[in-house]
């Protein structure tokens, strides 16, 4: 749902980056630049913001049970 704080992979802390990054990326930078730039050297740190899915507002969709 939420990007996560850390990587699940090493434990570096990454969730500080994702509105930077999704900012960068959205204004039509490559994603693997704006990843070197952040300092995100780690694949597992990388793949977890080249993978991440935002389905929070898909989720939100389905009635509450009771």
């Amino acid at each position: 749902m939420l990007f996560p704080v850390r990587c699940f992979t090493c434990g570096a802390p990454i969730g500080h980056l994702w509105e930077e990054y999704e900012k960068r990326v959205k204004a039509g930078e490559e994603p693997g630049k704006v990843l070197d730039d952040l300092g995100v050297k780690r694949y597992c740190c990388r793949r977890m913001f080249l993978s991440y899915v935002d389905v929070s507002k898909e989720v939100l969709q389905f009635p509450k049970i009771s």
